[in-house]
């Protein structure tokens, strides 16, 4: 696999940056219950994913949904995933090597994404956008707008707002934060992104947004 890490990035951006990656593939199992590959099946769904794509999975973490739409994209399609922890990229590449499975991890920002304009079919962000302030989260949108092809699609999934406290395993991923779901559409409208779909998830308390270039309707 190929991987590049760069030591000093977290110092360059305005997001928090998660660096354990074992705790954190832990703190995944024990959200969803041990049924973390139900959750990435749905996300993939949601992503409407097809043979032959090319993909990027913007704060991929430890590398466990690229490595899924690697998967299913097979080998005619191509999987990047970028995060800004180089602990994070480095477990995903050593994952994707015992799979066995060609993705390419990089240690870059969210922000400033190191891709030609109109390169991917499909962009992940899920989990993510709740770690970046709000004057980061524009630039996000408008990279990934960059680098969608004209009809391309962005699949973004974050936690909505509990009405009270969550304690526990749960509560840990809730004090991270929450985005609203109308503010997520708004930050890819600004962007030229339009909602094409948009709900709960249906695990946990998760929401998504399916966009589109809104220059191209699908």
């Amino acid at each position: 696999m190929k991987q590049t890490v760069e030591p000093n990035l977290t110092s360059r951006t305005s997001g928090s940056v998660l660096h354990a990656a074992a705790g954190y593939d832990w703190l995944v199992w024990c959200f969803t219950f041990g049924r973390e590959r139900l959750f990435r099946d749905k996300m993939l769904s949601l992503a409407r994913l097809e043979p032959g794509e090319s993909v990027l999975d913007v704060g991929c973490g430890t590398g466990t949904l690229a490595i899924a739409a690697k998967r299913q994209v097979g080998p005619t399609g191509a999987v990047h995933g970028i995060d800004a922890s180089p602990a994070m990229i480095v477990r995903a590449t050593r994952k994707a090597d015992k799979a066995g499975l060609d993705v390419f991890f990089k240690n870059t920002l969210a922000e400033a994404l190191p891709f030609p304009d109109e390169h991917f079919d499909a962009v992940l962000s899920t989990l993510m956008l709740h770690h970046l302030p709000r004057n980061a989260r524009q630039p996000w949108a408008r990279e990934i707008r960059r680098v969608l092809k004209p009809r391309g699609r962005v699949l973004a999934v974050d936690f909505a707002r509990t009405p009270y406290a969550r304690q526990g395993v749960i509560g840990h991923f809730h004090r991270h934060g929450h985005v609203d779901l109308a503010d997520i559409i708004t930050v890819l409208s600004q962007a030229g992104l339009r909602s094409v779909e948009s709900g709960p998830v249906g695990i946990k308390d998760l929401q998504f947004v399916l966009a589109a270039p809104s220059c191209c309707p699908r």
